[in-house]
C-alpha cells in the first residue's frame, strides 16, 4: 500500500452559523475547541440545521484525497458500533480506503466534530472525540503499517498515556513517517513532544505559519527557515496567501497560490494539501511539482463546503 493515515475518527457535521452564534457561545473564530462533556456538546448541536455529515477528521480527509488521486490508501481510527460509527466506516469505504479497525460497542460514542462556517468562510470546529481519542496499541495494526511506504499522523490525536503509546507503536514500525501538526492549540499544549518528533521522529512535517512559528516561538518566518535548515527533514508549510514553502536541507522550495479563487469554505484546505503533496512525493514528482500539486487541491477544496472533493 501506499499510504496509510492514523488519526481520529470523526463524523463532521457542517453547518452553516453567523458571527453572533460563535460569540453567545464563547468560541474563538478559526480554531477548534475540545468538548469533554457529551451533554455541553449535544447542547450546541440542538438548533443547528445541519448541512452534511462526512466521514472525517484531518488525517481521514487526506487519505482520502489521496484515495481520489489514484493512490492506494487505508486508515486506522478508532469508532464505536454505533450510528455514527457504521456511517463512518461505509463512508470510508465508498472513497476506496481499506479501514483497517473492526468496530465494537465502546464506552463513549463515535468522535464527532461540529463544523461551524461563518459568513466569512472561516471554519470554527467543536470537537468531541468520543471514543477516538481513546486509541491504543492494541488498536494499531502493525503488519498495515510495515506493508506501507508512508504513514500519515496527526497532531489531532497525539496525547499523554494511551495514544502517545499507539503513536510510538506505528512510528516504530514505519518505512518513512509523515505528520501534520494540526492546530495551534495543540502545538501549545504539546510544545516540548511536537518538539521532539519534529527534530528526532518524523520524516515529513506539514504545518501553517502559526503553528510552526508557535513551535519554535520564532518572532519571524525566517527562523523557521533556519530552524527547517538545520534539520534534513522535509519540512513543509503552507502560509495562506503567501503560498506555500517547503524545505529539505539547504534547498528552500516555494510555490505561490492560485488567485481569482471562489473562497467558500476553509474546512480541510490543510488536509487537501497534505493529500496532493504526498501523492506527488509517493509518485516521485519533484518538492516543487509536489507544492503545486498540493495547491491544485488546496484551492479546489476551498471553492465547495466541507473537506471532500
Amino acid at each position: 500500500m501506499k499510504i496509510l493515515g492514523i488519526g481520529n475518527a470523526i463524523v463532521d457535521v457542517i453547518c452553516k452559523v453567523g458571527d453572533k452564534f460563535i460569540n453567545e457561545n464563547n468560541l474563538t473564530k478559526s480554531t477548534m475547541k475540545l468538548f469533554f462533556d457529551e451533554n455541553d456538546f449535544k447542547k450546541l448541536l440542538t438548533n443547528l440545521k445541519i448541512e452534511k455529515t462526512v466521514s472525517g477528521g484531518s488525517v481521514a480527509n487526506s487519505i482520502v484525497g489521496i484515495s481520489q488521486l489514484g493512490d492506494k490508501a487505508g486508515f486506522i481510527g478508532k469508532i464505536s458500533d454505533d450510528i455514527f460509527g457504521s456511517k463512518y466506516e461505509e463512508g470510508l469505504k465508498k472513497e476506496n480506503v481499506e479501514y483497517f479497525y473492526s468496530k465494537k460497542k465502546e464506552k463513549l460514542p463515535t468522535g464527532t466534530c461540529l463544523i461551524l462556517v461563518t459568513p466569512d468562510s472561516e471554519r470554527t470546529m467543536c470537537t468531541y472525540l468520543g471514543t477516538a481519542g481513546k486509541i491504543n496499541e492494541s488498536d494499531i495494526n502493525s503488519a498495515a503499517i510495515k506493508n506501507s511506504e508512508i504513514i500519515l499522523l496527526e497532531g489531532y490525536l497525539w496525547d499523554e498515556g494511551e495514544p502517545k503509546k499507539a503513536f510510538d507503536k506505528a512510528i516504530n514500525n514505519a518505512n518513512t513517517v509523515a505528520m501534520s501538526l494540526s492546530d495551534q492549540f495543540c502545538v501549545d499544549r504539546h510544545r516540548p513532544h511536537f518538539l521532539e518528533l519534529v527534530k528526532n521522529k518524523l520524516d515529513i512535517t506539514f504545518a501553517n505559519e502559526q503553528e510552526i512559528t508557535s513551535l519554535i516561538e520564532a518572532k519571524k518566518f525566517d527562523e523557521v527557515i533556519n530552524f527547517s535548515k538545520q534539520l534534513n527533514k522535509l519540512i513543509v508549510v503552507t502560509r495562506g496567501e503567501k503560498g506555500a514553502v517547503a524545505v529539505l536541507g539547504n534547498e528552500i522550495y516555494e510555490t505561490g497560490i492560485k488567485k481569482n479563487l471562489k473562497i467558500v469554505d476553509l474546512t480541510g484546505a490543510g488536509d487537501l494539501f497534505a493529500a496532493g503533496f504526498l501523492h506527488g512525493y509517493m509518485n516521485k514528482l519533484t518538492i516543487n511539482e509536489s507544492l503545486k500539486k498540493g495547491t491544485e487541491m488546496s484551492s479546489k477544496i476551498i471553492q465547495q463546503i466541507g473537506a471532500r472533493i
